[in-house]
C-alpha cells in the first residue's frame, strides 16, 4: 500500500475534496457545492456529503495507522442531512470517538461557511492487516 496516499484519479479528485488539517485528534476536509456535487433540484447531493464524510474519516484513520502493516476501509456510515446548500464550500470536521486495534469510529460534522450544520455523520472504519 505504501506510506503516501495518492489522491489522483480518485473520487476525491473528481469531487475536489481537499484535506486541510490532519492530526491525531481531528481531520478536516473541504468540498465545493457545484455541478459535480449537486442533485437535480440544485442542492448538495446527500451522496456527495456521505462521500466527503467517509473520505475525511478514511484519511483520519489512515493517518493513525502503522502504514507498513495496516490499511483501512469503510465498514459502516450513516448521515442525517440537516440543511440544504446550493453553492459555496462545505467543510467536514471529523473527530475520533473510538480508536481501536481493528476499528475506528468517527463523528463527522459538515458545516457551511457560516458554521451552520449541513450534515452529521458517523463512520466506522475497519483496520486491515497487510
Amino acid at each position: 500500500m505504501g506510506n503516501q496516499l495518492n489522491f489522483t484519479n480518485t473520487l476525491m479528485e473528481t469531487l475536489d475534496i481537499k484535506i486541510i488539517e490532519l492530526s491525531e485528534e481531528k481531520a478536516i476536509a473541504t468540498m465545493p457545492v457545484d455541478d459535480r456535487t449537486r442533485q437535480p433540484f440544485g442542492v448538495l447531493h446527500g451522496g456527495a456529503s456521505v462521500a466527503l464524510a467517509e473520505t475525511v474519516a478514511s484519511v483520519g484513520t489512515y493517518h493513525l495507522l502503522d502504514k507498513e502493516k495496516e490499511y483501512c476501509v469503510g465498514l459502516e456510515i450513516n448521515a442525517n442531512h440537516i440543511k440544504a446548500k446550493k453553492e459555496g464550500i462545505v467543510k467536514a470536521v471529523a473527530t475520533p470517538l473510538h480508536k481501536g486495534r481493528k476499528t475506528m469510529v468517527w463523528d463527522i460534522k459538515i458545516v457551511d461557511e457560516k458554521e451552520q450544520l449541513i450534515c452529521v455523520s458517523r463512520c466506522t472504519m475497519a483496520i486491515i492487516s497487510i
